[in-house]
């Protein structure tokens, strides 16, 4: 630094609210939440963020928030919007207490509306000190320390932006990474591949739009952190889940990084005017500071006591239910009004339309487990703001976290929103050879209802996926029966082990035709599975054109061609196929958003019923056994349409008739045809008489021409 200490800064008292640090015309008010701390520093920068020019205490102090009021010297930039700011606590270096205060660390706000500068990892960004870590470290970190930066902006123009609303019943999800998705997309502007700007690009929404996708959910935009030991390998954080500020969007993924927010805003109002709505991945569970020997960067240095959970018989350590670490302690008041409070921000400044929750167990945990009614849920119910995101059915859980009793499936509240693992592996493993019975295999199909029912959740609220961002691509589960993740550094031992894929008897690339042409035909038949069942579904942006990772199950840290989708290659039958299975979706919604009883109707027609391969009705006996792979559903109560459909599945080496109901019925659409040029293709051919010739790996969907003659079924058993 240029200058020994800083000027003295003389502040007013200011106003405990709104938390953070915000320009009201005249000067800036600062307040910022600790309640350990016995001071609190505004530090302020010259415009490069190397020299701390001026420092001053907070003069107020209101319950647990440090306040206030800097006024904006005329004819200086002192005090304006655009200042760079930084805040140093004040307070006891007691680790054994969960105390790690340390004033010569400067602190980012976390409420951060913007963040400059770059961190460089340099050990003066550590509490403690190095040699003895018991001890506080002595070094002076703010000529290098990120910075916050006063924002304050003239308002976005929205041009009239609605969110599209869509009904839960017509949602298809596509969860995508932004700057993977259009890193190497031909047709977008070489300036804006890889952005927000690219992913609005008119050819990324129309080739989302085409295949019936209604809402985006992005991996995390926030800005985040690359680890230290990915730095150190020549790696990134390339997911994002690493979240050091909660309301400042990510640089990396802007076109224009000093408009990012901007550039974001803009993003949205064009996916709005597509009719698609955008969810946020979002990383509530922990922070970029680490473990106990990790960097103090904001929450640590502000009230480590306050913003972590601790264990009461070792405050020196952390809760670890996120495995990065650190576990933030939504128990505390204030940290859980930083979570609203972000949510709020996204909703009302950004407008996206829902979430994501990483890991959202640890936001459920109480002192005792996980609660069902814990003050995140309740507060989130009742708040005007994310309490209609519950209405819309646009809050999502990860329904677990790597905590004791973490694995909490189906017992989030109603209303929102779950991952369902357990249709992914039973999908999976009924296709490629894993372990299932048929009546697992139809419970996936139907939503699940053994574990959403009881709890008196509603089928769309099973967010059903074969793949996810965490695993392998759709093309890479029936190519590789092994991970390849050597690239990621760690000696291959990351990512899944159990993936319950299947290579079609070569690992990897091959130009065998006869392998490529089953590994073509089970990518169609899962993708028919996941859009036809009963759920909402979640498809992962790039297997609808055949994406690889190259057998990488674990890529978050592959920010290169391993992650980016290569468009030159795309699948453009696959995309076709993928358009016209959402199309039929949309006509018929073969199975309907709310739960079947398999009794019949009036007219004796059972709502759903389940057939074996000779016609027959699937005995108890059936429900159990996993070696046959042949199954038919009959549902006369389809969510659209008064003509029953009938959806049959083989998973089965060699081809099979499969005897079909009394009455005409015609194809909409068969898994094991190649891929039509035609995505709105009228339906196929009547077929004649009553047995359907059952093509291996296969999905077929069929509608009556009219009401066929009853199916006597007992109630399904699965």
């Amino acid at each position: 630094m240029d200058r020994l200490s800083p000027s003295p800064l003389v502040l007013e008292a200011g106003r405990p609210w709104p938390l953070g640090v915000h320009w009201d015309g005249q000067g800036l008010n600062i307040a910022v939440v600790s309640a350990n701390a016995q001071a609190m520093e505004l530090c302020l920068f010259d415009a490069a963020g190397r020299l701390e020019t001026h420092r001053g205490a907070l003069p107020g102090q209101t319950l647990d928030v440090w306040h206030g009021y800097l006024r904006a010297e005329p004819g200086s930039a002192l005090g304006h919007p655009g200042q760079l700011y930084g805040l140093r606590a004040h307070g006891p270096w007691r680790p054994d207490r969960g105390h790690r205060f340390n004033p010569r660390k400067l602190l980012l706000d976390p409420y951060a509306r913007d963040i400059v500068g770059h961190f460089d990892w340099g050990p003066e960004h550590f509490g403690h000190d190095g040699v003895h870590p018991l001890n506080p470290d002595p070094r002076d970190n703010a000529a290098t320390a990120l910075k916050a930066r006063v924002v304050h902006e003239a308002p976005f123009d929205w041009a009239g932006d609605a969110a599209p609303r869509v009904p839960l019943a017509d949602t298809v999800l596509c969860e995508l990474h932004v700057k993977g998705y259009t890193r190497l997309h031909p047709d977008v502007p070489a300036a804006q591949r890889g952005t927000y700007a690219g992913l609005a690009h008119d050819a990324v929404v129309q080739h989302l739009q085409r295949l019936g996708i209604t809402a985006v959910s992005l991996l995390p935009v926030h800005y985040a952190l690359d680890e230290q030991r990915l730095v150190q390998m020549g790696l990134s954080n390339y997911w994002g889940y690493n979240t050091l500020g909660f309301f400042c969007p990510s640089h990396r993924l802007a076109a224009a990084p000093d408009d990012a927010r901007n550039e974001f805003r803009r993003m949205v109002r064009r996916l709005h005017a597509a009719g698609i709505e955008v969810l946020l991945d979002v990383v509530f569970n922990h922070s970029a500071e680490a473990d106990a020997p990790g960097p103090t960067l904001s929450f640590r240095g502000l009230d480590n006591a306050l913003y972590y959970r601790l264990p009461p018989e070792q405050r020196a350590a952390y809760d670890n239910y996120s495995g990065c670490g650190n576990t933030l302690d939504i128990r505390q008041p204030r940290v859980l009004q930083l979570v609203l409070d972000s949510l709020r921000f996204w909703v009302s400044e950004m407008h996206v339309d829902g979430f994501r929750f990483d890991l959202a167990t640890a936001l459920g945990r109480g002192d005792h487990g996980f609660e069902r009614d814990g003050p995140f849920f309740k507060a989130v119910l009742q708040d005007p703001v994310l309490g209609p995101l519950l209405a819309t059915g646009k809050l999502i859980a990860e329904p677990w976290d790597l905590g004791p009793g973490g694995y909490q499936a189906g017992h989030f509240p109603r209303g929102w929103l779950e991952w369902n693992d357990s249709f992914r592996d039973s999908v999976r493993a009924f296709w490629l050879g894993g372990a299932v019975t048929r009546g697992q295999f139809a419970q996936a199909l139907a939503g699940s209802s053994q574990r959403q029912q009881a709890q008196r959740r509603a089928p769309v609220e099973s967010v059903n996926y074969v793949i996810s961002h965490d695993g392998f691509t759709l093309r890479d589960l029936v190519s590789h029966d092994f991970r390849h993740n050597l690239a990621n550094g760690e000696g291959n031992r990351d990512g899944h082990g159990h993936n319950l894929s299947w290579n079609c008897g070569i690992e990897g690339e091959t130009d065998d035709p006869a392998v490529l042409a089953l590994r073509e035909r089970l990518q169609r038949a899962l993708l028919a599975t996941l859009l036809w069942s009963q759920g909402t579904p979640m498809l992962a942006g790039g297997d609808e054109v055949g994406h690889t990772q190259r057998g990488n199950n674990n890529p978050y840290c592959q920010d290169n061609a391993v992650t980016w989708i290569d468009w030159s290659r795309a699948d453009e039958g696959l995309a076709r196929f993928t358009a016209r299975l959402a199309a039929l979706r949309r006509q018929w919604l073969p199975m309907r958003p709310t739960w079947y009883t398999g009794l019949p109707d009036a007219r004796g027609r059972q709502d759903l019923s389940w057939l074996r391969r000779g016609g027959e009705a699937l005995t108890d006996w059936d429900w159990t056994q996993s070696e046959s792979r042949v199954l038919g559903a009959c549902i006369g109560a389809p969510g659209r349409g008064d003509r029953p459909l009938l959806l049959l599945f083989n998973a089965e080496p060699q081809d099979t008739p499969f005897t079909l109901p009394a009455g005409d019925w015609r194809v909409l659409l068969d898994s094991a045809d190649e891929p039509s040029a035609d995505t709105s293709a009228p339906p196929g051919a009547p077929v004649l008489g009553r047995h359907y010739p059952l093509r291996s790996r296969s999905v077929v969907l069929l509608v009556a021409q009219a009401d066929p003659a009853p199916t006597p079924s007992p109630r399904p058993g699965a």
